[in-house]
């Protein structure tokens, strides 16, 4: 009757940067402030910025002219960018670092004339903020087939990035079936793939040699979530998603059962510990936690922050 605990589990850098950058802009410009698209996917996240004094929209039309802007950890397009800058938004750009170095990338590759190829998931914010950096064609796989089937211009002037919510396992055999049908190919190392996908995937992998069933707190349209929950289930072990405390159903878990619980890159510890309180209720008191590599990564506030508190500090000292 023993709780097993993932390490590493819930928030990485990028999205506690991310969530520092709305509540500090709400701290120094006041309330309102919007934010394009969702700052992270996670609606407990959300709600409390919003409770806050957040305004969350999917379209800059609705954003006052002059209004402080963020744009969420995901990152946008170029045409978001100049649409914001036209309506005189005061932008703040809480981009993922990682993700903003796979813009970097792409757009080295399209300047020298390569064909680009985005290792991730059609229609995911990331991958169409990527996709909206860089000018030409550029193709987004996901499975061996759809690499079967690229047309690309020249074969030898071909290039990939990945989504970095993806882990290395996820894209490892989609980079191989690139390599062998364009063996010109070029892209990023290895290590630049998302740290926190990696580490919390793994853990997952180690969650599933210790306990008889798994359940990954998060948001159902997180991926890395979403992902965490297959690798429980791949590994052979029952795995649940579950948004909060409130969705565990008593009868996923077996009296006898040791149970694995972890949490999807922008999920609060408050709310696994809400799950934790709700297996004790079970009668799963025990709780041990599972050793991990420690993650030490830190990420700097965006430009527009910074400035905005070196002048406050000029001005309260003179």
């Amino acid at each position: 009757m023993e709780v097993v605990l993932a390490k590493p589990r819930g928030f990485c850098a990028g999205v506690v940067r991310a969530i520092d950058v709305v509540e500090e802009a709400l701290e120094v410009f006041g309330a309102p402030v919007y934010v394009l698209h969702e700052i992270v996917h996670n609606q407990h996240v959300v709600d409390d910025l919003r409770s806050r004094g957040a305004i969350f929209t999917e379209d800059l039309n609705d954003v006052p002219e002059g209004a402080v802007t963020v744009f969420s950890a995901h990152g946008v397009s170029d045409r978001r960018v100049a649409e914001a800058k036209a309506r005189g938004l005061r932008i703040i750009d809480a981009t993922c670092p990682l993700v903003a170095k796979v813009h970097m990338q792409a757009q080295k590759y399209r300047r020298r004339d390569y064909e680009l190829i985005i290792v991730g998931h059609r229609g995911h914010p990331e991958v169409e903020g990527t996709k909206g950096r860089v000018s030409g064609p550029v193709h987004v796989v996901s499975e061996l087939e759809e690499v079967d089937a690229l047309e690309v211009a020249d074969p030898d002037k071909v290039a990939y990035v990945t989504q970095t919510t993806l882990s290395v396992d996820d894209t490892k055999s989609v980079i191989e079936a690139l390599k062998k049908r364009f063996p010109n190919i070029v892209g990023p190392e290895i290590r630049d793939i998302c740290y926190a996908t990696q580490n919390r995937q793994n853990a997952v992998r180690d969650l599933a040699r210790n306990a008889d069933v798994i359940i990954v707190v998060g948001a159902r349209n997180s991926s890395n979530s979403n992902r965490l929950r297959e690798v429980g289930e791949h590994a052979g072990v029952r795995a649940y998603l579950v948004q909060d405390a409130d969705e565990v159903e008593s009868g996923w878990i077996h009296p006898d059962d040791r149970v694995g619980v972890t949490a999807g890159a922008s999920t609060p510890e408050a709310l696994v510990q809400g799950v934790l309180a709700k297996l004790k209720q079970l009668g799963h008191e025990k709780v041990r936690e599972l050793d991990g590599p420690d993650e030490n990564v830190t990420f700097r506030p965006p430009p527009e922050l910074r400035l905005k508190a070196k002048e406050s500090t000029e001005v309260q000292g003179g």
